[in-house]
């Protein structure tokens, strides 16, 4: 059974997501301010969280950015009244995984979550290692060699995407799909501020470069030789 935590403090809009996803078989629960929210995703697994961007005590943003700096990497839909470009833009750097304006359909809603559920396990191997680099799926660390390294949820997600498709060129149009689940072109620097910040964790000043900038096209991780 799929377990959602809905974070929305709109009863009538809680209430009706409640409904119609208890039906439709998931196991779900509901926060209706921020810090109960935070505590709530922090507590337990869920497969997937529906938070909305404007709450008491704590904001839908804030809430995301936590987790996100915990190493918590379950898929998050922002739901909010704000549509501006710029504010999915702002929503999506903050570490949520899609982004619904509200009014929505409740099918618009149950699409999307369906299309984040359905990200690629790989069969959920706990380890990933690429040369010196090492992931652990379920204590969410990471180590070059003997050195720890200290990534942000984003970058930890980033990482392991491209330790997943080593040796292959990765588009910036493929990182935006699989690892924002975002399906169209942003015309910002997303990707590339991210990539950045990973990859000056990853290359101490003598050490080789593991991920290398194909310019105009992506980037491509490789083990050094």
């Amino acid at each position: 059974m799929t377990r959602l935590l809905l974070i929305e403090d709109d009863a009538a809009t809680a209430g009706e997501i409640v409904a119609d996803f208890t039906a439709k078989g998931f196991a779900i629960e509901h926060a209706s301010d921020g810090a109960c929210g935070l505590a709530a995703a922090t507590a337990q697994h869920w497969d997937v969280l529906v938070v909305d961007r404007m709450l008491p005590s704590m904001d839908g943003l804030s809430i995301i950015r936590a987790l996100r700096e915990r190493g918590v990497g379950t898929p998050a839909l922002i739901l909010t009244a704000l549509g501006a470009i710029d504010d999915r833009i702002h929503g999506l750097r903050s570490g949520g995984d899609d982004y619904l304006v509200k009014p929505f359909a409740l099918g618009e809603l149950g699409a999307r979550l369906e299309a984040l559920l359905r990200r690629p396990a790989d069969s959920l191997s706990p380890r990933l290692r690429v040369g010196p680099l090492e992931l652990d799926l379920i204590a969410r660390t990471a180590r070059r060699g003997t050195r720890t390294l200290d990534l942000l949820g984003r970058e930890f997600q980033l990482l392991e995407f491209m330790m997943r498709r080593e040796g292959q060129v990765v588009t910036r149009k493929m990182l935006l799909e699989g690892v924002w689940n975002y399906h169209f072109d942003l015309k910002s620097n997303l990707v590339d501020v991210h990539m950045g910040r990973l990859r000056r964790k990853l290359d101490e000043p003598g050490t080789a470069s593991l991920i290398t900038n194909i310019r105009g096209i992506g980037f491509i991780l490789n083990a050094p030789a």
